[in-house]
């Protein structure tokens, strides 16, 4: 049975802006407080999806959350109308506001883990929610994913659903941007790779001094454990502290993979030498021939690589057995990474092209094009089992520009966030967007 890898890229919500809540991510925090333009930035998500889509490759998207979140405000003492909670929270706790308000669901690469039907116990693909507790703004996702994801795949007989993990720093769970897989083929079995930052309870791995860990192991594990992954499928690897401390806030900022092939920072790992042995390993053992891309730091600092977003990029596999590689603009505007990548493609290994993409938008809130995206590996029966209203088509793409074009604001700053008016167009603008995707009710204000 034919089998594929789908991308779902998050719809960038109307409240898009930069607030500058991620710790850690240093594009978050430089940009904080300069004026957003939502509207831009769906377009420019938009425009990913349908380009891809355009190249043969199966698109889905992946709605947006709404915001602000009025519920999160409420039970943090404030009360009154929708319109005064607003006002309140702006008066007396604006921080609190601002993050009411992120537009963060958009990297979707951290809504859940996803393992595919032919690494589970049971046959079935398996999602579980990211409970994200590092950051309040990102903890108060995971019902509303959860919610989405389940009237995207619906079918219990193809799909599994498990809630977050508890919400306690010694669980992070931050999602695929922690996770990635190999396999021969989409469709046979693989071996799923947890990258975490440290250990809640083993002392014997060292910590970031700098910035937050976010991923824990004992996280990656229990993901593992609720998919029912057998221990020769799961490998284990640390993310090197040190650049973590440089800003690498998840793995996805330092590493890709896909296939066969994984691509990554000669600084991304602690003990990589045997990390890369277990992997070629158990791939072995599941018939893929592992295939290792070592970027050098003496041709790509760890700084250039942050700065750029060169690992945070689409790997994808071509008909003819090559690599397709997606990339920010902000590679192409780095004269060190731009070489690196003109050497790579013209070397004749398996990475062969490198396209680029205008995401300012979102890379100025710290997102490039592997944040946008969930990957699901699906067979055809379970691909058309699959909520219709969420894969791309021209005729959707249509829809979802027009819908922008009418509900987005192409300015956001925070003092517009404590514009009540702005949760009745978000609300309004989602409202239509079920409709369009036909997800049914996901959303607080349409089940409360």
């Amino acid at each position: 049975m034919k089998s594929c890898e789908v991308n779902f890229d998050g719809l960038v919500g109307p409240t898009h802006n930069y607030g500058g809540l991620s710790y850690g991510n240093v594009a978050s925090q430089s940009n904080s407080q300069q004026s957003s333009n939502p509207k831009e930035a769906a377009l420019q998500g938009l425009a990913k999806m349908k380009a891809l889509m355009d190249m043969g490759f199966v698109q889905g998207v992946l709605a947006p959350q709404e915001r602000p979140d009025v519920g999160a405000l409420r039970s943090l003492g404030f009360s009154g109308t929708d319109a005064q909670v607003i006002k309140q929270a702006a008066k007396q706790a604006m921080p609190l506001l601002v993050a009411s308000c992120s537009a963060s669901s958009m990297w979707v690469a951290n809504a859940a883990t996803v393992s595919p039907s032919a690494d589970t116990a049971d046959g079935r693909v398996h999602f579980t929610a990211a409970n994200l507790n590092c950051k309040y703004h990102r903890s108060i996702e995971h019902p509303t994913t959860s919610r989405v994801l389940g009237a995207m795949f619906a079918d219990q007989k193809h799909f599994a659903h498990h809630a977050a993990l508890p919400a306690v720093a010694q669980f992070g769970d931050e999602g695929a941007a922690n996770h990635t897989r190999f396999c021969r083929d989409y469709g046979e079995a693989g071996v799923e790779f947890f990258v975490f930052g440290r250990s809640a309870f083993d002392t014997r791995y060292p910590a970031p001094q700098k910035y937050p860990a976010r991923q824990t192991l004992e996280a990656s594990q229990a993901v593992a454990r609720l998919h029912g992954l057998s221990d020769d499928g799961v490998v284990y690897a640390q993310q090197n502290p040190s650049v973590i401390d440089q800003g690498v806030f998840h793995n996805d900022v330092i590493a890709v993979g896909n296939g066969e092939a994984l691509f990554y920072h000669e600084d991304a790992f602690l003990d990589t030498e045997q990390m890369l042995a277990e992997l070629s390993t158990k791939l072995a053992k599941r018939g893929g021939q592992f295939k290792a891309i070592c970027v050098p730091r003496s041709q790509v600092s760890v700084e250039d690589a942050v700065r750029s977003y060169l690992f945070n990029s689409q790997l994808l596999s071509r008909a003819d057995g090559s690599m397709l590689l997606i990339v920010p603009q902000e590679c192409q505007n780095n004269e060190r990474v731009w070489q690196y990548l003109q050497t790579l493609t013209s070397s004749g290994g398996l990475i062969r092209e490198v396209k680029v993409f205008d995401l300012k938008q979102s890379m100025q809130n710290g997102g490039g094009p592997a944040c946008l995206r969930l990957r699901v590996a699906l067979n055809e029966t379970e691909l058309a089992a699959v909520n219709p209203g969420v894969i791309m088509t021209a005729p959707l793409y249509g829809s979802l520009t027009q819908w922008v074009e009418k509900h987005y604001r192409d300015r956001m700053t925070e003092n517009d966030l404590a514009d009540p008016q702005l949760l009745l167009e978000c609300r309004t603008a989602l409202d239509e967007l079920t409709q369009i995707l036909k997800l049914g009710a996901v959303y607080p204000f349409q089940i409360n």
